[in-house]
Order: C-alpha cells, then structure tokens, then sequence
C-alpha cells in the first residue's frame, strides 16, 4: 500500500510498489486522453514547496494536483518565513495543521526528511541533491512506451554521483535490470546509498557497472541518457566539472555505436553543445519530448497514489 507513505527514494519501496506507480501513470495517461481523470484527490490541500526553480516538475504536480481535483498551493523559498530564517521543522508543523500532503523540490535531501518529520503529511520528493524519484518512474514509462519492455540495457553518460542517475540505479537494482555508467572515476554514488544499491541489485540480478571511457559503456546499448554537467548549485565548480567531464560528452558518433533502434534520452534543460550534441537531442533517436510530457502522468500516479 502507497497510501500515506513518504516518497522520499525508489530505495524506500518494493519492485511491487515501483510496478503499480508505472501502472497507473499508463492509466492516467490513457484517461487523460479520453478526458476521464479520477477526482481522487477531491478536498485534499496540497502544498507544493520549490526552493529551486522549475519547469516540468512545477507544471506537471501542479497540474497533476488539479486535474485531480485537489487544490494546490504552490510555495518558492521567498514565498515563505524559511527565507528570513525561520527553521524548516517551524514551516512544516505549520503546513501540516493546513494541508494532507507536501510536494518539495529543495537543495539537501535533509530539508525533505524535515517536512515529512514535522508536519506529519505525506511528503513527496520533486528533486533534492540525492534523488529525483519521479523523474526515474518517468524515464522508465517512456522505455516501456518505445520498447514495450522495461528489459533494455540502459547507459548514462557523465557524473556518477548525478541525483537523477541515483534514481535510476535504484529503479534498475529493485527490476534486476542493467545500467552501464561512463563517469570520471571521482565521481560516484555516496558510500551509503551505494551500498542499498548493491545490496538490492544482488538480490535482483540487477548490472550496474561503472566504465571510464563512454564508448565502451554504450555499445550494444538500447537507451543512451545524460544530464547537465553543472546542476542548481553547483556554479562555483563549473570549470573544473566541464574540465573533468568533457569527454563524456553524447555524440552522433558516440550513438552510432548503440542498438540501431536505440533512443537518448535526458531530463531537461539540457545545454546544447556541452553535455550533448545539438544534432543528438533534436535528432530522429531523441524522445526527449515524449519524456518530459510523462512527467504529468508519473505526478499524477504519484499524487493519487500516496494522498
């Protein structure tokens, strides 16, 4: 059962669980379509708080939330007593006597673990530095969309530490999927999360390797994804991570050694030119577009299944 739960990490939850979110964001999508949306969320208040700017996640929850039939009230940093110093347990005891639920897109994953402490409601996780669970569910409904199958060897090019990878590895290590990761050798998952990872993919036969050079990692691949080389926050290191990271970069001819029916995929906003050629993502193998519109129907699976 979802119901009540925190969505905090894929880590937190069982393959079954992961299953039935992907089920019902193919229900919503088709619903959506024939115009047939469930109020599930009838009377429910739920905040939706961003501490970072954004585009699919603040479009897709809000949008979720109010085709839903909730209502949703959504929150910057400026918005609230949190800019001016008031602590995030102070603001979540708050929100929880007014709403029954929290959607949160924040700097440090700690902030999260807060919100869900203090206010009692069921807490969402929209992006924080660990993890982006939602984005991952989405990743994977497109797959299933392109392939019909989740089974598809999958290769992320760039840093091995990137919170969206760390969802994808969570995803891969429950399904006993495979994930091929080129990266420079100093960047990699925390230690601790790391470790759940392993631990769940030799339970489920899950491959996560870890390769230097791209080209090796993405041969014979079916799904070739990458992020930003220099994410929210990062700014202060964005020479030396362009440095570090400049020969993991996604080519034409970095993908002509993948599966001929291979597809790229990457979860916005992308910076042409840097982390992926200009001719990849707007190219006949992107489905980039199909993957940001499902970050509506993997919301609304979330939303209706957790509030």
């Amino acid at each position: 059962m979802l119901k009540g739960k925190n969505l905090l990490c894929l880590l937190d939850f069982d393959r079954w669980d992961l299953q039935r979110l992907l089920d019902v964001s193919f229900s919503m999508k088709e619903r959506v379509m024939t115009n047939e949306v469930p109020k599930t969320l009838d009377g429910k208040r739920i905040a939706l708080f961003f501490e970072k700017p954004s585009t699919r996640t603040r479009v897709s929850s809000e949008l979720a939330i109010s085709m839903l039939g909730g209502t949703p009230i959504v929150l910057t940093k400026n918005d609230v007593q949190i800019s001016r110093g008031e602590p995030v347990e102070d603001t979540a005891r708050v929100l929880g006597r007014m709403v029954h639920g929290i959607g949160a897109r924040v700097q440090k994953h700690d902030t999260l673990l807060k919100l869900a402490e203090y206010s009692g409601r069921p807490t969402i996780n929209l992006l924080s530095d660990l993890s982006h669970p939602l984005q991952a569910l989405t990743d994977f409904m497109t797959v299933k969309e392109v392939f019909g199958t989740l089974n598809k060897p999958i290769a992320f090019v760039g840093d091995g530490g990137d919170n969206v990878l760390v969802s994808l590895m969570a995803f891969v290590s429950k399904f006993g999927l495979e994930l091929r990761v080129a990266s420079p050798k100093e960047m990699r998952p925390r230690p601790d999360v790391w470790k759940r990872i392993e631990e769940e993919a030799e339970l489920s036969d899950a491959v996560i390797e870890f390769y230097d050079d791209p080209y090796e990692a993405i041969r014979g691949v079916s799904v070739v994804y990458t992020d930003v080389w220099i994410s929210m926050g990062q700014e202060s290191e964005a020479q030396r991570r362009r440095e570090v990271l400049s020969k993991y970069r996604v080519t034409e001819d970095l993908m002509r050694y993948t599966s001929a029916d291979s597809i790229f995929l990457h979860c916005l906003p992308a910076i042409r030119g840097e982390e992926v050629e200009q001719s990849v993502i707007d190219g006949k193998k992107s489905r980039v577009w199909d993957q940001a519109e499902n970050r509506l129907y993997t919301a609304m699976s979330a939303f209706s299944l957790i509030y």
